[in-house]
C-alpha cells in the first residue's frame, strides 16, 4: 500500500496491521472468555506451535490488546486475558463474519441479502415530479 493511503487512515492501518498477522484474530477470539494459562490456550489453539503462540502473545501484550498476569508461587504461572481494547475485537469479529458469509455465498446471493435501498434515478425523479403536480 502506498504511503499516501497510510496517512489518510492511520487508525484503520493500525487495526489491519494487527489483524493481518497470522493467528492474531484466532488468539483474540480464544481469549474472549475467562483468563487462560498458556497451556490452556495452547490446547485450545492446537494448530499454533508454542513458539509462535508465545511470540504472538508477547506482541499482542506490547500492543495493549492482551494482558499478561504472572501468578505468584511455585510453580510460576501466567494468565492471559483481553484488555478493554482487546474486547473491542468482538464487534469486528462479528462484522467480518457477516462479510465472510456474504462472500461465501457469492455475489448473486449477497445482493439478495443486502438491504434494499431505493435508487434515485433521473426517471424516478421525473416520475415523482409529475405525480406531485
Amino acid at each position: 500500500m502506498s504511503r499516501g493511503f497510510q496517512k489518510l487512515c492511520p487508525k484503520f492501518q493500525l487495526a489491519m496491521a494487527i489483524l493481518a498477522k497470522p493467528w492474531n484474530g484466532l488468539i483474540m477470539a480464544a481469549l474472549e472468555g475467562p483468563p487462560l494459562r498458556f497451556g490452556q490456550l495452547a490446547q485450545k489453539l492446537a494448530p499454533i506451535g508454542d513458539r509462535m503462540l508465545a511470540a504472538r502473545l508477547k506482541l499482542l501484550a506490547e500492543q495493549g490488546i492482551v494482558a499478561r498476569k504472572v501468578l505468584p508461587g511455585p510453580p510460576v504461572r501466567v494468565e492471559y486475558t483481553l484488555t478493554e481494547a482487546g474486547h473491542g475485537f468482538r464487534e469486528v469479529q462479528a462484522a467480518i463474519g457477516v462479510w465472510g458469509e456474504m462472500l461465501e455465498v457469492g455475489p448473486a446471493a449477497a445482493k439478495k441479502k443486502a438491504p434494499k435501498t431505493r435508487a434515485v434515478t433521473k426517471t424516478a425523479v421525473a416520475t415523482r415530479a409529475r405525480t406531485v403536480r
